[in-house]
């Protein structure tokens, strides 16, 4: 009698137990079905650009999913879209304030997100914190050491600044340079390092860049593309140091720019942008340096411009005609 007493009690604690759970698994289903439906609202709002709504939706999906960490995520990237840098208002600090608030929020659920960490610096860096934003680029040096692109991305971050502060710039170099030799036979380094010395604030260190350049042709010797490069490079040297460079220097500079560009186009005679700097180089470098000569070298400097006018037009209708063509066959 007392065992099915004991059976009959069990029986009904297991009902019990089944209709609470089930009861839950409902509640569950229905609070993940409404985090899902503003998430998805929230993504359609964000990929329109229509950040405000879309800041109301994902703080709905967080309503039933607390947890939901990409919906912090574009919470934090809806706010920071609003914000403006260099506007020192109310409303824009607070933009600042939530847009930070919701992406540490993802950055505690993932602290190892790469995604979120980089997120988070950029917002540091629109908000010209430095070592906020620093702090936060080295983290994914930390996480990934043999991943070469992140030494660029943390020398772009410290390219930015470089012009602002000579320990910024020797920061930038590293990087780069602690880029090529994680790969000393990668090309791209040599590029990524060459540039940052072309575009170095206020003066360009044009020299250095020519040398990288010259490494990264010794892995590619073939490339017209380096080729190009070196050419404009020269060209920018020769026009934009014209008071303190000597007419002799510039000339000797503007034909090693000429002979750069010339084989540019010598190995692609359908890249048009070699055929635009040698426009500039006979316009605004041979044409002042030979006033004699003038009228000759701006006639060359309309053939050439002639010449690119007509490769990027013919480079424009092949690339129109290939996207029509991929229209009618999909």
């Amino acid at each position: 009698m007392l065992h099915k007493r004991t059976q009959i009690w069990l029986v009904l604690i297991l009902g019990a137990v089944l209709l609470v759970s089930l009861t839950a698994c409902q509640k569950l289903s229905f609070t993940n079905l409404r985090a899902n439906y503003h998430f998805g609202k929230a993504n359609k709002y964000f990929g329109d650009n229509l950040y405000r709504k879309a800041i109301t939706e994902y703080e709905e999906t967080l309503k039933y999913n607390p947890n939901r960490i990409e919906a912090f995520r574009y919470l934090g990237e809806s706010y920071k879209q609003l914000y403006k840098p260099g506007v020192d208002s109310r409303d824009n600090k607070e933009k600042a304030a939530k847009a930070l608030d919701a992406l540490q929020k993802a950055f505690q659920i993932d602290p190892s997100n790469k995604s979120i960490i980089y997120s988070i610096g950029d917002m540091y860096d629109k908000m010209n914190e430095f070592k906020q934003a620093e702090k936060m680029y080295l983290r994914i040096l930390e996480l990934e050491p043999q991943n070469m692109n992140n030494y660029y991305v943390v020398a772009e971050f410290y390219k930015k600044y470089a012009g602002q502060n000579a320990s910024i710039a020797l920061k930038a170099e590293s990087m780069y340079l602690r880029r090529i030799e994680a790969d000393p036979e990668n090309p791209q380094g040599y590029a990524y390092m060459a540039n940052y010395y072309d575009n170095l604030t206020p003066v360009p260190d044009f020299d250095k860049a020519l040398d990288f350049n010259l490494h990264r042709l010794q892995l590619e010797p073939k490339n017209h593309e380096i080729y190009y490069a070196l050419g404009v490079n020269r060209f920018s040297k020769a026009y934009r140091l014209q008071v303190s460079l000597s007419p002799q220097e510039r000339d000797a500079i503007g034909r090693e720019s000429e002979k750069y560009l010339l084989k540019a186009i010598e190995i692609d005679a359908y890249y048009p942008w070699s055929y635009a700097y040698m426009k500039l180089l006979y316009l605004n470098v041979f044409a002042k340096l030979y006033p004699d000569k003038e009228s000759r070298y701006n006639a060359e400097s309309e053939r050439w411009g002639e010449k690119f006018n007509d490769i990027l037009k013919r480079d424009q209708d092949r690339k129109r005609l290939e996207k029509e063509l991929k229209k009618s066959t999909s």
